[in-house]
This record gives C-alpha cells, sequence and structure tokens, in this order.
C-alpha cells in the first residue's frame, strides 16, 4: 500500500438509499484525502462491514432496516477502537439524531448538506474535533435541555462542579464547538495542556466524545455563544 493511500481517510457509508450511497461515492471520490472503502444498506451489515474494514470515519443513516444508525452506532462505539460516526439525519423528521449523539456519534449532516461541507466534516472528525453546526447544533441542544427537565439539568451541574476552574474554561469553549487549537488560543494555553484537560473532562464528566462535553453543558444552564 502506498503512502498516499495510507494517508487517506478511509470512510464507510451505511445507508438503506442506493442513490445516496452512490452519490457519496461518487462525491468522495474526487477527493485525494478521502476514499470509500465500503458500502452497507442496514445497520448490520453495516457494524459488521466496518469492524471488517476498520475505516476512520462512518457515515450512517438513523433510519435503517434490519438495525437502525442509534443502535448501530451504540455498537460500534463499544468497541475496543471505534471508528469516528457522523449520523446523517432528514433533522425534522429524525427524532433520533440527539439519540445518536448521546450514543457516541462525533457528529451529524443533514442530507441535503453541500457536498464541500460534507467532506470538510469528514475532515474535521477525522482530525478528532466533533461536526457541530452551530445552528443545528444549538437546536439539538436545546432540544435536549426542554425534554430533560430539571433532573439531567441538576445531575449536569454537579457533574461540572467536579471540575476545576480552568478545566470549567475548556468545558464551555469545547460546548461552544471550538477545536483544542482554538480552545488553546483563546484560554492562552498550549495545545498539549488543552488535550490533557480534555482527557480529564472524559473522566471527571463520564462522557466519551466532545459532543456529549457539549450536551453536558447545555444541560447545565450554560448558554453556547
Amino acid at each position: 500500500m502506498s503512502a498516499m493511500t495510507e494517508a487517506r481517510i478511509r470512510v464507510v457509508i451505511v445507508d438503506d438509499d442506493p442513490l445516496v450511497r452512490s452519490a457519496l461515492t461518487l462525491m468522495l471520490g474526487g477527493q485525494s484525502d478521502v476514499t470509500v472503502v465500503g458500502e452497507a444498506a442496514d445497520g448490520r451489515a453495516g457494524v459488521a462491514l466496518v469492524r471488517e474494514l476498520t475505516p476512520d470515519v462512518v457515515l450512517m443513516d438513523i433510519r435503517m432496516p434490519v438495525l437502525d444508525g442509534l443502535a448501530a452506532t451504540r455498537l460500534l462505539h463499544a468497541d475496543p477502537q471505534p471508528p469516528r460516526v457522523i449520523v446523517l439525519t432528514t433533522f425534522d423528521a429524525d427524532d433520533y439524531v440527539v439519540g445518536a449523539l448521546a450514543a457516541g456519534a462525533d457528529g451529524f449532516l443533514l442530507k441535503d448538506t453541500a457536498p464541500v461541507e460534507i467532506v470538510a466534516a469528514i475532515r474535521k472528525v477525522a482530525g478528532g474535533d466533533p461536526m457541530l453546526s452551530p445552528s443545528v447544533t444549538r437546536t439539538l441542544i436545546d432540544r435536549v435541555r426542554t425534554d430533560a427537565g430539571d433532573g439531567r439539568s441538576q445531575e449536569a451541574q454537579a457533574r461540572l462542579e467536579r471540575l476545576t476552574e480552568r478545566e470549567l474554561d475548556v468545558a464551555l469553549a469545547v460546548g461552544r464547538g471550538l477545536s483544542n487549537a482554538e480552545v488553546a488560543a483563546e484560554l492562552f494555553l498550549s495545545v498539549p495542556t488543552v488535550k490533557g484537560h480534555v482527557s480529564k473532562l472524559f473522566e471527571k464528566l463520564e462522557t466519551t466524545n466532545r459532543v456529549q462535553i457539549a450536551l453536558c453543558v447545555r444541560d447545565a444552564g450554560h448558554a453556547i455563544d
């Protein structure tokens, strides 16, 4: 395998619509740093394919036969070395996207997202940052907050109280969708220091990705600017 191939972001597409799969494969095929290594038409087949091919990123539809994307994401997230998962959704019709984020997805895309933004999202997620579209993310997290009630809010506040002042600063910045480099610049820290704080946040907040940190921050009543 060549060095160029090794450097590419390897993607698996899981969607029950063959036209969607074909369109995504065609679009991503034109990128020098992204390659589609496999496709699956339902969640169960998708989980098996991902475990076989170990891609960097999975584009996961939500509503599929046999096993839906939410359940498939949970299964993959429980693996020792899970891939990055971006869920695909129509949003207005799909009430499962919040559950997908809570299950361990690293981001989400609307199915009518512009191709250039889909590619940018794949690159961002592959690099370790969540895909948090500011407008849609605010709406999603507001829905979680509205549906959660006081119990979840109090639990989130209690979890944030475990943090040091600097860890809280980092958590709030992550909750706004900032990357490690952006957090470092804003808080005058080094990127390795920020990474260390984020690792502590995973432990103290009992989360496994940055999207869950954002949900915790918003549940606790902190606005996302």
